[in-house]
């Protein structure tokens, strides 16, 4: 490991004391663990099936350690959706958020509404969304434009319905008040918590680089706080060491913005370390430390919105008043209009599904979500929302990946064919594939091991693939099989 920088080394020291922080640094020479969460739509064993054979993540559902690193660019359950790669000390949120959370839908009378502030890759948004009662909705969003494609991309493969993917800075919420309920915000730091796992962080740690984290901080939250319901949860998150980022940022919130921090559930045997500030010993604060929990570096804190009770958002006024202001700009943005699809051909559910067109692309979004969604597509820069079916090209419907990955989809809707596992890497190369003789022409359903992979138009003498371009697989190495993680 690269040296560490010299005023690193003592801030650590005097916080951890002589003993400990040797301790601590020992650890940083350890190797880091690799962790995977199981998707739950797509998943039919047992958490406590799958424990016999990885050991599971304690503070976790249907997360568990590997025994080694695993080539998951080369595994199609992983391009599926089947599971999620994610550090394991940042799946703290589940036991952080799980007493505050409703349980089901149906104990709230409105939508209980997330969102994922910084969301990118979507490790911490595919582990909210399956936290969250199904008809609640979760906006995934992130600042950096690149970064939102790999977003959008995970929460595609994800395959939850209830979910829109937004490219907007925090500043651009505060333009719709009182409309959260649950706040993440795992906001961009010193990257402390990274050093054993990504080097080229301690090339860019200093002083004054924590100081500018601190700032900037504080603007994202200061920028989305109005966006946030009374008595709302923020969950404020960190990937750092330093009491500045974290600590003293939690209470300055709950100082200057009128916030309450909560209560964590930890159980003793985690090793979870409390708060580090000696002027706030009891601030409760979750920090994962490499020498005491399996994991890399992670804070965090749960606060609680303290302002008097508004009335809720009503979505139907907002749009009426929306969508007349749309009718003298035509070219405003988000100007959505019904499909001539029906939902029910590709779906299989009992919740009536309405498709709707923001641009190009056909939507299947619930009716209980569809004036939420046509409202966060006027005032957001939004990728996709719901599930997106596919494009219209001139007579032809072209079905989206996002159709093909959705466990929602009805298998008998395409016809369906089995590939083994050259024919899947192959696929996920975005190379034409050939089938067998029997398999229809037209739009065709690819399945490795019973699980969709993606479409085809199967044209006979070979297939052309419709795989996302953007979502190919880059490299020509490639194992001949894979063995699965579990």
């Amino acid at each position: 490991m690269k040296q560490l920088p010299a005023p690193f080394i003592k801030q650590m020291a005097s916080l951890l004391g002589e003993a400990e922080a040797k301790a601590f640094f020992d650890s940083l020479a350890n190797e880091s663990s690799i962790s995977v969460r199981l998707n739950p739509s797509k998943n039919t064993l047992s958490d406590e099936e799958v424990s016999k054979i990885l050991k599971a993540v304690p503070w976790a559902s249907h997360a568990f350690y590997l025994p080694e690193r695993h080539p998951f660019t080369f595994d199609p359950a992983f391009q599926a959706g089947q599971y999620y790669v994610q550090e394991a000390s940042s799946m703290f949120i589940e036991s952080a958020l799980k007493r505050y959370l409703p349980h089901n839908q149906e104990a709230i009378s409105d939508t209980f509404i997330a969102l994922d502030l910084c969301a990118a890759p979507g490790g911490k948004s595919t582990h909210l969304r399956s936290l969250l009662p199904d008809d609640a909705w979760l906006i995934s969003n992130e600042v950096i434009r690149s970064r939102s494609q790999i977003l959008a991309e995970n929460m595609m493969k994800w395959g939850h319905p209830s979910v829109c993917v937004s490219n907007n800075d925090p500043s651009d919420f505060s333009r719709m008040p009182h409309l959260m309920d649950l706040i993440v915000a795992d906001v961009p730091c010193s990257g402390e918590g990274m050093f054993r796992k990504d080097e080229s962080s301690i090339d860019e740690w200093s002083s004054a680089h924590v100081n500018l984290c601190v700032e900037r901080q504080r603007r994202i939250i200061m920028d989305v706080w109005p966006s946030l319901k009374p008595n709302g949860l923020l969950l404020y998150s960190t990937c750092t060491y330093n009491i500045e980022e974290n600590e003293r940022n939690v209470q300055w919130i709950c100082d200057e913005l009128g916030g309450e921090a909560l209560e964590l559930d930890m159980d003793d045997s985690w090793n979870i370390s409390s708060s580090l500030a000696p002027e706030l010993p009891s601030l409760p604060v979750a920090r994962f430390m490499p020498h005491k929990t399996r994991g890399e570096g992670f804070f965090c804190a749960l606060i609680r919105k303290q302002e008097a009770r508004v009335e809720t958002v009503n979505y139907e006024a907002l749009m009426n008043k929306e969508l007349k202001k749309s009718r003298k700009d035509k070219g405003a943005k988000g100007n959505s209009k019904s499909s001539s699809y029906n939902a029910s051909q590709w779906l299989k559910t009992s919740v009536p599904y309405d498709v709707i067109s923001p641009g190009t692309l056909s939507l299947a979004v619930s009716r209980r979500h569809l004036q939420l969604a046509q409202y966060l597509y006027h005032n957001l820069k939004v990728y996709f929302a719901g599930i997106v079916l596919g494009e219209s090209k001139g007579k032809n419907f072209i079905p989206h990946q996002s159709l093909a990955l959705s466990p929602l989809l009805d298998d008998e809707a395409f016809p369906n064919a089995k590939v083994d596992y050259n024919q899947a890497i192959a696929y996920l190369r975005r190379e034409a594939i050939t089938l067998d003789h029997d398999v229809p022409r037209g739009i065709v359903l690819l399945k490795y091991e019973d699980n969709a992979i993606g479409f085809v138009k199967n044209i006979g003498n070979r297939a052309n693939n419709l795989y996302p371009q953007e979502w190919r697989i880059r490299s020509s190495y490639g194992p001949e099989t894979i063995k699965k993680i579990y």
